[in-house]
C-alpha cells in the first residue's frame, strides 16, 4: 500500500539543472518529514536535503545554494530542484519518509519508507 514513486532523473550536463519528484501514497504524508538521499558506487548513502512536516528545510554544505527541496501536500509530493550540477553529484537518488522531526543529517536507518532510486548522471 505504501508507495513512493519517483520521476525526473536522467542525464544532465555540468552546470545544468534537474528536478526530481516523489509522489507518496499509503500513509499520512502531511505529518511526515521527507528527505532526499543519494548514493554513489562505493560510497555510503548520504542526505542531501530534508523538508519537515511544517515546511522547514535543511541542507548539507554540499547542497546549500544549489539544491532546493519543497513539498506540495495537496499532491502528496516532494520535489528536489538541483541547479549548478557537478559531476560529483552523479549518484542514485532516493526519497524517504520519517514521521515527525527530520533533517538532512538524520541517519538513513531512521526513515520508515523508501522509494526506489533514480539515477542522476552529470556529464558532458
Amino acid at each position: 500500500e505504501v508507495q513512493l514513486v519517483k520521476s525526473g532523473g536522467g542525464l544532465v550536463q555540468p552546470g545544468g539543472s534537474l528536478r526530481l519528484s516523489c509522489a507518496a501514497s499509503g500513509f499520512s504524508f502531511i505529518v511526515y518529514g521527507m528527505s532526499w538521499f543519494r548514493q554513489a558506487p562505493g560510497k555510503e548513502r548520504e542526505g542531501v536535503a530534508s523538508v519537515d512536516s511544517d515546511g522547514s528545510t535543511t541542507y548539507p554544505n554540499s547542497a546549500k545554494g544549489r539544491f532546493t527541496i519543497s513539498r506540495d501536500n495537496a499532491k502528496n509530493t516532494v520535489y528536489l530542484q538541483m541547479n549548478s550540477l557537478k559531476p560529483d553529484d552523479t549518484a542514485m537518488y532516493y526519497c524517504a519518509a520519517r514521521r515527525g522531526r527530520v533533517a538532512w543529517n538524520i541517519h538513513p536507518t531512521s526513515f520508515t519508507y523508501w522509494g526506489q532510486g533514480t539515477q542522476v548522471t552529470v556529464s558532458s
